[in-house]
């Protein structure tokens, strides 16, 4: 996006500048937009450079420039990895919960890459690097459980192959408040970007189709429910989306609905959401690999207080 001439319009408020910049080109995310303020890609028509925090008024003029900043160069950090499974071709780890998968705007240098980099070395994929070298598919920040990275390009293409034709297994728990009135259902809803809260997603006729199965495994008095989703799509956030469109948000996701003073339960410590299981065909040896992670302690403890708060019933 080369720079270009924005005059504020005149019916707009004072606000401060990264705000209204974000309104006016919803496309960008406000990291972005603060990191071009930041690296002086926003300036007035005088050449003074803009404060993230200055307030703007109708009628002036700023010269903006919202491209891309250049990801820098990532380092090695030595960071503990639960690695389930690894070869020459790839490596399956179980993600915990609070990391974040991949750098980008406002992150640090904690992320899955980070580790992965002193984990492997050289030995990743080169496909999505510098920012997401590897990276084959993602979990949400708080989501836990199993994610595969490609070590080799070989191997990158074939996962994605895999992802992209829907070839792959994928089962996750999701704890959510209340209790469906039926075991097990399908949701076939397509899910889009938010229209005004770009953070979020939405089921949209214009979205892009996604296909959630669900099956009610342990029932909390008539307050949560423990659920196995298994996705055969992979839009971003579609479990929380679809469970939240179905009236029964995931415990902790502030996000899409949950509340905690609505519940008598203490709140969640996070989204109670779990990648559970993923099997997929080895890309390059052909052999089927069905990985499993252990329910995080912070997961399994909750569930232990609910059983003791309301009593648990396993559903056959």
């Amino acid at each position: 996006m080369p720079e270009k001439t924005f005059v504020v319009p005149e019916d707009t408020p004072p606000e401060r500048a990264d705000k209204l910049i974000a309104r006016h080109f919803p496309e960008v995310s406000r990291a972005a937009i603060q990191r071009a303020i930041e690296h002086g890609k926003a300036r007035r028509a005088d050449g003074q450079p803009l404060q993230s925090k200055q307030k703007l008024f109708p009628g002036d003029v700023l010269l903006i420039d919202l491209s891309p900043v250049p990801a820098p160069s990532l380092r090695p950090v030595e960071l503990p990895l639960d690695v389930l499974h690894e070869d020459e071709h790839l490596v399956v780890v179980n993600k915990p919960s609070g990391m974040v998968v991949h750098p980008g705007d406002g992150t640090g240098d904690d992320t899955l890459v980070h580790a992965l980099l002193h984990h492997c070395g050289d030995n990743l994929s080169s496909i999505g690097a510098p920012a997401r070298p590897g990276i084959v598919h993602r979990l949400d920040k708080e989501t836990s459980g199993v994610i595969v990275v490609a070590k080799s390009d070989a191997a990158h293409h074939g996962l994605a192959t895999q992802f992209a034709q829907r070839e792959t297994g994928k089962e996750y728990l999701a704890l959510v408040v209340g209790v469906p009135r039926e075991k097990s259902g399908s949701v076939k809803l397509p899910i889009g970007r938010h229209s005004t809260i770009r953070v979020k997603m939405t089921v949209s006729e214009k979205g892009k189709s996604a296909h959630t199965d669900w099956k009610i495994l342990e029932t909390y008095g008539n307050s949560f429910a423990l659920l196995r989703c298994v996705i055969h799509t992979g839009r971003t956030h579609q479990i929380r989306v679809h469970l939240a469109h179905l009236g029964y948000p995931v415990a902790g996701d502030e996000t899409y609905g949950y509340k905690s003073a609505r519940h008598d339960a203490p709140p969640a410590p996070r989204a109670l959401l779990h990648a559970e299981k993923l099997s997929f065909t080895h890309p390059v040896s052909r052999n089927c690999l069905c990985l499993e992670a252990p329910r995080p302690e912070d997961f399994s403890s909750y569930l232990t207080g609910l059983r003791e708060q309301f009593g648990g019933n396993a559903v056959a």
